[in-house]
This record gives structure tokens, sequence and C-alpha cells, in this order.
């Protein structure tokens, strides 16, 4: 069992404008975001990444930043368990994506290219929060598109008559393998599970400009060493029970917690990263709500961690089990 005395270890979000977002972390969660006007699209919540570095708030290691925690033999091995990876960094990265727009049509680099095109592999999993009428995904191709035909699109600016639409409804998911050809469109939010990674490779931006008025850089000759072609049409993926996907990265559980009752049978002594999709959710005097992410230190007494007076739904992220 952890030594760790905390059920639950809270982070600081992180916010990055993007020229695709909007303000519904304000709208919906009540978040304060850093400005009055610009749209922010996503809201990293657990991340070790140089530049983006997840501080904890609260408790006995309050200031201490998720890379200091992973670093650290002590708290890795009472906060993350025996499972947790041994890599260099903590390899997971959690966000909250506001699309008010379509985002670029991308792909992420495989792990057998990557470190040649200098960036880094990057699978994940899209979980809808909430879908508005009509949203829809842009996953794999449609069926008959060649390299040749999505080049030939992308030089004539209409790549999107390449990429298959998928329609979606608030509470699906699908899994992102890297190689796969995706963008996400307007009027979603996205609850991420991802390798911690921020290498993407834009195939086409819809034409339009960024932020700062001028047009984003296309990777195109990178993306065609990175697309899946025998990707065609692929559908959103259905649970297996509280399985939603099971990789070698991670794997992701949604779970319903009654009022009052705890998640002890749902972590069974599991480190994890959790995401309250409804409801609410009680640890002594802190109280979770929808959006929030937190981890769950492995063997952590989580009797302490219960749902609140309406019940909760939430999302459970661990290592992977085979």
């Amino acid at each position: 069992m952890s030594n760790f005395p905390e059920p639950i270890i809270r982070f600081s979000p992180i916010y990055q404008t993007r020229v695709w977002g909007g303000r519904v972390l304000y709208s919906r969660f009540g978040r304060q975001l850093p400005d009055d006007k610009l749209p922010f699209g996503e809201s990293w919540e657990i991340s070790a990444r140089k530049e983006a570095d997840s501080a904890v708030v609260s408790g006995s290691l309050r200031g201490k930043t998720l890379t200091q925690l992973w670093e650290n033999s002590e708290t890795r091995s009472d906060i993350f368990g025996p499972l947790a990876p041994n890599e260099e960094q903590f390899p997971l990265l959690c966000k909250i994506l506001d699309a008010r727009d379509k985002l670029s049509i991308q792909v992420h680099p495989p792990a057998s290219v990557a470190e040649r095109l200098g960036g880094e592999p990057k699978t994940e999993v899209w979980y809808v929060a909430d879908a508005e009428p009509g949203a829809c995904l842009y996953v794999g191709l449609r069926d008959g598109i060649a390299m040749e035909e999505l080049r030939a699109a992308i030089e004539e600016g209409t790549a999107e008559v390449c990429v298959h639409a998928i329609p979606v409804k608030t509470g699906e998911h699908i899994f992102i393998p890297s190689g796969r050809l995706h963008a996400i469109g307007a009027g979603l939010l996205i609850y991420e599970i991802q390798q911690n990674s921020d290498t993407t490779y834009r195939v086409y931006d819809w034409n339009r400009p960024g932020l700062d008025g001028t047009m984003r850089q296309l990777h195109v000759k990178e993306s065609m060493q990175c697309i899946d072609f025998e990707d065609v049409e692929p559908e959103m993926d259905e649970p297996d029970g509280v399985l939603l996907t099971n990789c070698k990265h991670f794997r992701l559980e949604r779970h319903v917690v009654d009022p009052g009752n705890s998640v002890d049978q749902q972590l069974k002594g599991r480190f994890a990263i959790g995401t309250v999709v409804r409801g609410s959710m009680i640890s002594g005097e802190d109280t979770l709500v929808e959006g929030d992410f937190f981890i769950a230190p492995y063997g952590a007494d989580s009797k302490k961690l219960s749902a609140g007076e309406s019940g909760a739904e939430w999302l459970l992220t661990t290592w992977p089990e085979y």
C-alpha cells in the first residue's frame, strides 16, 4: 500500500489560446481565464512538459510540479505505483479541448518515423463531453483516397473532401493512434488523454489565418510520411462494459457512482487520473465538479473519495493492462 496520506492530488490548469477555441472553459466550468477576450482552445490539466508543467495546488505537495513528483524516487513510488513505466518523463498528457471552430486536419507521427522527423509519437483518445447538434469528427480517409489524391486536394485547398466525417453525440469516444488522419469539428467539448507529446503535423487548415492574421504553417511533406492510408472510414468506438480504451500507453474506463458511495471498488488501489464527467465528487472539504481532473495516488485510501449528492460519472485513466 502507498504511504501517501491524501486520497487525491489536484493541479493548476494551464490555458492555451487557439484560433479555433472559445470561452466554454469560463461559461460552462466557471474557470477564470487569463484574458477576457481571447479564444482559449485548450486547458492542459495534467502536464509534465518543460513549457507547461502542472503544479500541485493544495495539500502536502502544494507547489511541487508533476515533473518533480515523477523524478523523485520516493514520490514516484508512492504516487504512481509499481506499474508506472520506466520513462524519463511522465508519459501522459490530459487536456480539455474547446472547439468552437474546426481544428486543422492533422496527423501525429508513429514511433517508427517520429525520431527521423524530429518529433515525438502521439497516440490519444477523445471522449466527447458535449456535442452541439450536427457536430462531427473527421477521422481517417474516405474510401478510394490515396496519397496522390490527398496531396492534390491540399494544393487545391479542398482537402476536407478526402477526410471521413463522423457525426457524434455526447458520451461517445474514439481512439486516435499515431498515423491516423484526424480533426475535431466545430461545436465539440473533448476530454483528451494522450501520450506526453506536442508534435502535430498540419495537413490542411481550412484556408484560414491564425490569431496573428497570417496563415499557419502546413507540414505536408512530414504528414505524407506519417498518414496511415489504409485507415479508411473508421467509426466511433464502442465501450466494453466500463472499458473504453486499453492500449500500450494507457487504459481508460468510465464509471458511474451512486450518491454518497465511494470509488473504492472502481479504483481498486490503482494509480489513476480522474476526470469528472457529470455530477460531483467529494474528498474531505474538497468538491470536484464537471471538468475537474485529479490524480488518485497508488494505494491511497479511496474510501475518502465519494460521489456527491447527485452521484457522479467519471473517467479513470491508469496504466495499461494486458
